[in-house]
């Protein structure tokens, strides 16, 4: 299986970034009604340019992000 199939699979949908990269995501629901959204962009040969999460309220409202490659910042609130 291809790196790009394996993405394809784990995330489930992605977007076509401008000059041939994508931007993956998958989206995980919390037991107390926040979510994350875990995102991964990469290049053209589907190498890993940027990962990060992002963490929102019982509204949707964006409250935090964790970048995590390719330095882990840790948890930044908005």
């Amino acid at each position: 299986m291809s790196i790009r199939a394996q993405n394809e699979a784990k995330f489930g949908a992605w977007d076509d970034m401008p000059g041939g990269g994508r931007r993956y995501r998958l989206d995980v629901v919390g037991r107390q009604g926040w979510s994350a959204r875990y995102l991964k962009e990469v290049d053209t040969s589907e190498t890993t340019l940027r990962f990060w999460q992002e963490i929102y309220d019982e509204q949707n409202r964006l409250m935090e992000i964790h970048e995590k490659y390719p330095v882990d910042k840790g948890h930044h609130k908005v």
